[in-house]
């Protein structure tokens, strides 16, 4: 500071200036030794170290763009699925399905919602229309388009075809679905993650019991022997923590049908793609990039509020564009969609459930402008962990 700098301080501010200095100081010590500092202020969420949230405002449509970029680095960020209220039956926002995550050293640090999913009032409202693993466990059936995490920890996007049957004889089998509602001429399996009740109308159900209790929860890639222990006329019938339910519809015939107690069954958990010990899976739909290609459209597409999941080489994305209020965003659609994640540098993105459904959470606040007004009762979502020791993290 020259003397003519010090001519221009009154003498009354000389210590406040000198406590300035200090402080200035001991804050470029701080950002030298910690350049990613967790700074919140009121209303901004804490952004951790290696990931970055931008919000874009883009006035011509007009469009409200959120964008979070993760980078892919397994030893401090994981990812989790949640489940509304522990079971299939019933909805709740995602704030409230985050809240339910049990405690654990990983801390739930952003979020997105998830499938689609049956979203009228009627017995089976909250069934996710595609795959979903939650903590490890299927819960819905291994369909339609899907993300999920590998045996070896990379993200997939990708088409998934259900190949699950049961087995009860030599040379006989039946295409079953899982935890959803069954056709009169169909057959379901059901797990205790459903509910209470399978709820079906009507038909007859077998209470299988796996030979092995370690069985249990259902897991993708494995085949489980079990013996009915029950042969229940009718529908709606309880569901035990250790049990298993085969119901086949009224209208279903053949020899499915005149199983007895004590028979042994093998239920043949398969997919078209190889699922075995994949922790983590979500459906959605459709695919927006593959193999670094945006998919191409017919005709025109409508504007909606949108969520996706998109990735490369380095980062991991979650994108939620708000709509459906003409003075912030009107949404995207599905090719204008394609091309941010595109922008993005996303190799491949898959669109997830959108309308008032599309949620982005971050440090515990809802960073989007849902177009219900609040965050919408859905169904499943996709949270990101932080690791509290990210440098013990195998």
């Amino acid at each position: 500071m020259d003397k003519k700098q010090q001519k221009n301080i009154p003498s009354t501010d000389w210590r406040v200036y000198l406590i300035g200095l200090l402080v200035a100081e001991l804050a470029c010590v701080c950002v030298a030794q910690n350049p990613f500092p967790l700074v919140r202020s009121p209303g901004r969420p804490a952004v951790p170290p290696g990931i970055e949230y931008t919000h874009r405002r883009i006035g011509e449509k007009p469009w409200s763009i959120h964008i979070l970029q993760i980078q892919r680095n397994p030893r401090r960020y994981t990812l989790t699925t949640t489940l509304a209220q522990d079971h299939i039956f019933g909805l709740q926002s995602l704030p409230d399905q985050i809240a339910n995550l049990p405690p654990a050293a990983n801390r739930p640090v952003a979020a997105v919602n998830g499938d689609f999913f049956v979203i009228r009032e009627d017995p089976y409202q909250g069934d996710p229309l595609g795959l979903h693993i939650w903590r490890g466990q299927l819960v819905s059936e291994p369909k339609g388009t899907c993300f999920w995490i590998d045996a070896m920890g990379q993200p997939r996007i990708g088409e998934v075809e259900s190949r699950m049957q049961v087995i009860f004889g030599e040379g006989r089998d039946l295409g079953i679905d899982l935890n959803q509602a069954r056709p009169d001429d169909g057959a379901v399996l059901y797990s205790s993650a459903l509910g209470q009740s399978t709820r079906t109308p009507d038909g007859i159900e077998y209470e299988l019991e796996p030979i092995d209790p370690n069985d249990l929860p259902l897991k993708m890639g494995h085949d489980i022997e079990t013996r009915i222990m029950a042969v229940l006329p009718g529908g709606d019938h309880p569901i035990k923590n250790d049990r298993l339910i085969l119901s086949l519809g009224s209208k279903l015939t053949g020899p499915a049908t005149q199983l007895q107690a004590g028979q042994t069954v093998r239920l043949k958990l398969d997919a078209s793609v190889d699922l075995s010990g994949v922790q983590v899976a979500v459906g959605g739909g459709p695919i927006l990039i593959q193999d670094g290609q945006p998919r191409k459209w017919k005709g025109d597409q409508p504007r909606h509020p949108r969520t996706a999941i998109g990735f490369n080489n380095d980062h991991l994305f979650l994108v939620v564009v708000d709509g459906r209020q003409e003075d912030l965003s009107v949404g995207m659609s599905l090719p204008e969609l394609a091309q941010l994640m595109k922008q993005l540098g996303c190799k491949e993105a898959l669109n997830l459930d959108g309308g008032g459904s599309s949620t982005l959470w971050l440090d515990g606040k809802i960073m989007n402008s849902p177009s219900d007004g609040r965050p919408r009762r859905i169904a499943n979502g996709l949270v990101v962990l932080e690791s509290a020791h990210p440098e013990k993290t195998p």
